[in-house]
């Protein structure tokens, strides 16, 4: 009797241990994926930066098509409906975003002889489209925009700047940025990753992109075009 009542009291000791052991696996288990699974949703690849980048963009040259078609219809028109996006484009996607691609992501296809007719294209336009920047720039300063000329110089500028960078993006989206993930490391791109965000807080401080998206959704709301539900088709 008294060896089966030790028996019995090991066994549940040894229960009692090993029941403890595993909830506290559990728990270092969950905390390890919370934490995994935090660092998932604070990291943002490369590319992916790159990419709701050109979605800033794509919102600005909607503000272009909006000033445009003011402009066309002899609406009253401050220059600063196109001077505010100019600058943003100038400030964010010509000497950030683009420089960005320039430095670190079109040398990679370079050295390895990859894509690189589809590099050159996209070097020349971003050089075409820091051109038609500074058109717009010029002949929004309030003196210039009173002129005739400088404002069909804006309508002609803004124009070919949405023509050429559309597919210009689309391009990068489709091709180019999904050619870098098969081009190199996933340490390569995590790398690449980190110096993004060190460059945007170097150049805007922290929450950078919030605060570029802040700038253009105050345009929107100027020019009455925020409402997403406005262009929903009828």
């Amino acid at each position: 009797m008294a060896n089966d009542r030790r028996q019995f009291l090991a066994a549940t000791t040894l229960f009692g241990v090993g029941a403890m052991t595993s909830a506290s696996s559990q728990l270092h288990g969950a905390e390890k994926d919370a934490e995994d699974k935090k660092q998932g949703e604070d990291e943002i690849s490369c590319s992916e930066d790159l990419m709701r980048e050109h979605g800033v963009l794509n919102r600005i040259l909607l503000i272009y098509e909006e000033g445009l078609q003011r402009l066309r219809g002899k609406s009253d028109i401050t220059p600063d409906v196109f001077s505010a996006p100019a600058t943003l484009v100038r400030k964010f996607v010509e000497d950030y975003h683009e420089k960005l691609e320039e430095k670190f992501i079109f040398p990679e296809f370079e050295k390895q002889k990859k894509l690189v007719d589809l590099v050159s294209i996209l070097r020349k336009q971003h050089e075409a489209g820091r051109k038609a920047t500074e058109v717009i720039l010029r002949n929004s300063a309030p003196d210039q925009f009173r002129k005739e000329e400088a404002r069909q110089e804006i309508v002609r500028s803004c124009e070919a700047f949405i023509r050429m960078y559309r597919p210009h993006e689309a391009r990068e989206d489709t091709v180019l940025f999904p050619g870098l993930h098969k081009l190199v490391s996933a340490k390569r791109i995590a790398e690449l990753g980190e110096q993004f965000e060190e460059q945007e807080h170097q150049l805007f401080g922290e929450e950078g992109f919030e605060k570029t998206v802040d700038q253009v959704a105050a345009i929107e709301k100027q020019l009455g075009i925020y409402d997403l539900a406005l262009f929903t088709v009828k």
